[in-house]
């Protein structure tokens, strides 16, 4: 239930203040009609030659401002003017519960408390270390699927993976908490847990990453479902989701992305890495849910492919399509041009975004979707209109919407 937001803060502002019990602290969003300084704070102690204080970073648009201020008034009066920035989430943990405080559109504090488990190796309070991962080493995740050993070190040999965990969830991380800060998003209760999907999840390895992330780092109660094809990557993503005692919250379904049973429609669909048309399915079934989230890495563009080599190449592209390697990397632009223009006609905003770096995978493309709820634009109907006459082909993902429609 909602709370006056006064108290909430003054919680808030004791649990940041106490820096035995504090770990970190992140600020973010905005309030409804009001802008603060900062698009982004973060908190947390550290321990310096003389004696412990407080690091404060603030971030705006370009970079960041790091200060260390000694406990007493200095620290009060920091804590005291972030407070006073309207920013509309707060994610505080501290040793042994994590806080998160939104603030609603009618300016009240919805407030959800849970518990924290220390990890094996707590980041350390030194003022100079390493880039927070999403997800320690320490994770037994991460060690479960044998991304780390169990001393908590990343592997060598599976750097490139981890990196894909890391990224996944700091983009996971960046777009729920900015549907939660706009109410595109509900937030999530314990009685009425954030619901999550991931279409053609395969051996999950990223199913799992967000799990982890959604539930030990961020404190949510969620309840996930991981869907896919086959029986044998069903029982076995069961099977470690037993080891990693994840209960209710997470279960895996065999199943059609087109026609899986899951209970409930879904807050965030996942679709990563699915491939050809199977990404197209996955977006098909979330525009049909009206999932106010969904982020798509595709994988394969194959579909298209076929469509170009028998439709009429538009001058003077067939300098680029008579060659193999470019008609292919010219098809999966317009693959995902052509979904992004979909998903915008059917009341989505839409941001094509790089997923990794393309030294760690060639797939390295995602597609970001935030329903709206609103009508399409009409020149964006009109583009693309403009853009499958020019090639001659029409994308999978619009003979499925049309189906569903």
């Amino acid at each position: 239930m909602p709370e006056p937001l006064a108290s909430a803060l003054s919680h808030l502002r004791s649990q940041l203040l106490d820096t035995e019990r504090l770990v970190r602290a992140v600020g973010s969003g905005r309030r409804r009609g009001q802008a603060p300084r900062w698009r982004r704070v973060e908190v947390r102690p550290v321990d310096l030659t003389s004696g412990p204080h407080l690091q404060v970073t603030t971030y705006d648009d370009t970079q960041a401002f790091t200060r260390n201020v000694a406990p007493g008034d200095a620290a009060v009066e920091a804590v005291d003017e972030l407070l006073a920035e309207p920013l509309g989430n707060w994610h505080v943990e501290t040793s042994d519960a994590v806080t998160q405080l939104r603030v609603t559109k009618k300016g009240a504090a919805q407030v959800h408390v849970g518990r924290r488990e220390a990890t094996e190796s707590e980041a350390p309070r030194t003022h100079d270390r390493p880039k927070q991962r999403m997800l320690d080493g320490s994770d037994p995740y991460l060690r479960a699927v044998g991304i780390a050993d169990r001393s908590g070190n990343i592997k060598p040999s599976r750097q490139a993976k981890h990196r894909q965990i890391e990224e996944f969830c700091r983009q996971l991380a960046a777009a729920l908490d900015a549907a939660l800060d706009a109410g595109t998003v509900r937030t999530p209760t314990p009685d009425d847990p954030l619901r999550v999907v991931d279409l053609g999840c395969g051996n999950a390895y990223l199913t799992f990453a967000a799990y982890r992330w959604l539930t030990a780092v961020r404190g949510l109660p969620v309840r996930f479902v991981g869907v896919d094809v086959k029986e044998q990557a069903r029982r076995r993503n069961s099977e470690l989701a037993e080891q990693l005692d994840c209960g209710d919250g997470l279960r895996f379904v065999r199943g059609d992305i087109a026609t899986a049973a899951v209970d409930g429609d879904p807050d965030v669909v996942l679709a990563l890495h699915a491939c050809d048309t199977a990404t197209d399915d996955a977006l098909a079934r979330a525009v049909a849910w009206r999932t106010p989230l969904v982020l798509a890495a595709p994988c394969c563009h194959h579909d298209l492919q076929r469509r170009l080599r028998s439709a009429p190449t538009p001058r003077p592209f067939g300098l680029v399509t008579r060659h193999g390697i470019l008609r292919e990397r010219l098809a999966d632009t317009l693959t995902d041009a052509m979904r992004a223009a979909l998903l915008r006609m059917h009341g989505y905003r839409v941001d094509v975004v790089e997923f990794v770096g393309s030294k760690h995978t060639p797939r390295n493309t995602m597609l970001r979707a935030v329903r709206t709820g609103s009508a399409g634009e009409p020149a964006v109907a009109a583009e693309y209109a403009d853009l499958i006459a020019d090639w001659g082909v029409r994308p999978r993902l619009a003979e499925l919407l049309e189906d569903a429609s």
